[in-house]
């Protein structure tokens, strides 16, 4: 059954798509239902809004390793150990390293 927070996010994003929070929560929502398409394009306007959200960045990245698409996750753990680096956020940094290495 999919999370009922889905639509409540969906009916608020309508009215403020500019709203990184209300995508970053749209994203964990389709995360928890395993929808994994969802969550990628989710997670995608999240970071459109604001690049420099790392944990987007990384639940992003753990979306693509779960839809099997493991070059373009390496490339987004990439791209936030590099934002994760800026802002400082050692946690991201060491998560992305650990999701980057086991895709082998």
């Amino acid at each position: 059954m999919p999370d009922p927070k889905i639509e409540k996010f969906k009916k608020v994003l309508k009215m403020d798509p500019d709203d990184e929070t209300l995508w970053f929560g749209l994203g964990k929502a389709y995360m928890g239902d395993e929808n994994w398409e969802e969550a990628i394009l989710a997670l995608e306007s999240c970071i459109k809004v604001k690049a420099t959200y790392s944990a987007a960045i990384f639940a992003l990245a753990q979306c693509l390793k779960k839809n099997k698409q493991h070059n373009r996750c390496r490339e987004v753990c990439a791209q936030g150990i590099e934002v994760a680096t800026t802002n400082g956020d050692l946690l991201v940094i060491k998560n992305l390293e650990e999701l980057r290495d086991s895709l082998g």
